[in-house]
C-alpha cells in the first residue's frame, strides 16, 4: 500500500501533467480523497507563490462526483481487464477512442457517410 506522502506526490504529478496537457481548470469536482485534495491545495500554493491569482476551486460534493463517475463507468468497465498503460500518451489515446465509440453508440456524435 502506498504511503500518504507517495499518494500526495502522485496526485501532484497527475495534476501538473493534466494542467500542462489541457488548461488550468477553474474548478475540480472530486470525492473525499485526501491525497487529491492535498495535491490540488499544493498546486494552489504554488500558484500563489508564483504570483498568479487564479486558483483551482475544489468542490467535494458527493452527488456531483457521482454524476461524473457514472459517465466514466463505461470506460472503467472496458479498461479494468487491461494490464494498465505504460505511458500517459497511450492511456490518453485509448480512452479518447473509447469515448468516441461510446458517443457514437449513444448518438451524441454523428458521422457523415458522404465522402468529399
Amino acid at each position: 500500500m502506498l504511503s500518504e506522502k507517495r499518494d500526495e506526490a502522485a496526485a501532484i504529478m497527475f495534476f501538473k501533467q493534466a494542467i500542462n496537457d489541457n488548461n488550468f481548470p477553474k474548478q475540480v469536482v472530486m470525492d473525499k480523497s485526501g491525497a487529491n485534495f492535498v495535491g490540488l491545495e499544493n498546486i494552489n500554493i504554488l500558484q500563489m507563490l508564483a504570483g498568479i491569482i487564479s486558483f483551482v476551486e475544489i468542490i467535494q460534493i458527493k452527488y456531483l462526483n457521482n454524476i461524473i463517475e457514472q459517465d466514466h463507468r463505461f470506460i472503467k468497465k472496458i479498461t479494468k481487464p487491461m494490464m494498465g498503460f505504460k505511458s500517459f500518451y497511450s492511456a490518453k489515446a485509448t480512452i479518447a477512442g473509447i469515448e468516441v465509440a461510446h458517443m457514437i453508440r449513444k448518438g451524441f456524435l454523428l458521422i457523415s457517410n458522404s465522402w468529399h
